[in-house]
Order: C-alpha cells, then structure tokens, then sequence
C-alpha cells in the first residue's frame, strides 16, 4: 500500500499545474492533502471523483475561506471518516480520521506557530490532542499512520540553517520538544528510521531567494506511525523531484495491511 501526504499551499492552484494528470500517472493507494484552501461546495466534480480514477474523496475544510483544510483520495473506501472532534480545531479544518480495518489513517495539518511564537498555545493545544489520539488508537490495539504537515523541524539536520533558525516558527524549543515527547511516547518518524542521520532532505522551501534550488530547505512533513506497525514499513521517502508547491510529497509503503 502506497500512501502519499502533500501540503498542496490550494487545491485549486496545484489543480492547474497538472496535479491530477499526475495523480493518475503516480496511483497511489491514498493520498492525504494538506492546506487545501476550499470547501466541496467551491469545486466541481474533478476535484471530488477525479476523472480516469477510483478515488473517492473526504474533506475537512475551514470555517474561513481559502484557509488550511485537509482532504484524503482514497481507492479503498474507509470503514468510517470522522473530524477530531474538537470544535477549536475543527473549525480550521485541521484534521481527518479515515478508520480502516486494522489501522487508523490520521491526515493532520498542524497549526504554525507564527512569528514571535503568536499561535504557539494553539499548536501545542492542537499537538497534545493529537498525541491523545494516537495513544488512544494504540491503547485499543490498533495500529496509526499520523501524515501530513507537522509545521516543525525536529533537529538540528531537519533543517538547512539551524542556527538561523533557532528563534523561527517551525524550530522553536517547545516545538521540537513537543515532538521528543511524541516519539518518547512509542511513535515513529519513519523518514528518520530508515535515513538516520543523513543531512539534506527536506520537503519545504520558501519561495524566496532560489531556495529550492539551493536546497535551503526544512523538513516539516512526516509519515509517523506507532511502534508495533514499523515492521510492515517497507520504505519512506520524499519526493523532492515534483513540483507544483512549496512543498514536495511525502511517501510511505506498508506492507500489506487492511
């Protein structure tokens, strides 16, 4: 099962640079979406069925127009797709929860902390509620893949400034330790288990000064999964060859799994 997360910066905006011609070309199992910026009720039908395809689609979207939400493209349908169940972030269209027969599919798009740490209070809320959950699943005996844009890099080679950096959204100390704890907690960074310690991947670039193309980037997107699923992890990686964003998908393979 071939499971793909992208922070798309507007559905609308990636749609006309191509992205469900390559949609249908890469045919993922699923594909999670991240800062969609719409509600269903603004697109039409290519968007909810791609044509030419077997997904279906499910979408959380925000109160405020043209802001974050997420959306998943599934082949298989889910058993059930809910919200996080919290009105302070649902209402920002930060979360769906795809349940399968085995696993959870968490598709996630944290909150940015903002300059001089403004929204921090709302990230770690969100962050915390999000561990709850995941603990949650795995108390049950069930297995996750929490995927999407975590808004952090977590260490020093996350990142390709760190010193630059250690007062910036996305790298502050509570931040990251937040994500020391979610690992503590028996939770994988799967990128990080199968590339550690290797310097130079990242899955976002600002738009400024060629950054892309230098490779001055940070890596804030993330497949993690709870410990006992890690087994049927074949591989995750990023896509940094496709374009059409700021960001560049995320991609994960399991072994077989319902």
């Amino acid at each position: 099962m071939r499971i793909i997360s992208w922070n798309v910066n507007g559905i609308r905006a990636v749609e006309k640079r191509g992205f469900f011609e390559w949609l249908k070309k890469e045919n993922p199992d699923i594909i999670c979406i991240n800062e969609t910026k719409a509600e269903p009720g603004q697109l039409s039908a290519v968007f909810i069925n791609p044509p030419g395809t077997s997904y279906s689609s499910f979408w959380a979207s925000a109160k405020k127009k043209g802001y974050s939400g997420v959306a998943i493209y599934t082949k298989k349908k889910p058993d059930d797709v809910r919200f996080l169940g919290i009105p302070e972030f649902d209402e920002e269209g930060r979360v769906l929860i795809a349940e399968y027969k085995d696993f959870s599919l968490i598709a996630a798009y944290f909150p940015n902390s903002q300059d001089e740490g403004k929204r921090l209070s709302y990230k770690l809320a969100f962050n915390d509620a999000i561990l709850k959950l995941c603990n949650s699943i795995v108390k049950k005996g069930r297995h996750f893949l929490l995927c999407g844009d975590y808004n952090v890099a977590h260490t020093p080679i996350d990142l390709a400034r760190p010193k630059q950096n250690e007062k910036s959204a996305g790298y502050l100390p509570e931040e990251r330790a937040w994500m020391d704890s979610f690992l503590a907690a028996g939770h994988v960074d799967t990128f990080r288990h199968f590339h550690p310690g290797e310097t130079g991947h990242y899955s976002w670039w600002s738009y400024r000064s060629r950054a892309r193309e230098e490779n001055i980037g940070w890596r804030i997107d993330y497949h993690c999964v709870d410990r006992d699923l890690l087994p049927k992890v074949k591989s995750s990686i990023i896509r940094p060859d496709v374009t059409g964003s700021d960001h560049c998908p995320v991609e994960i393979e399991i072994k077989s799994i319902s």
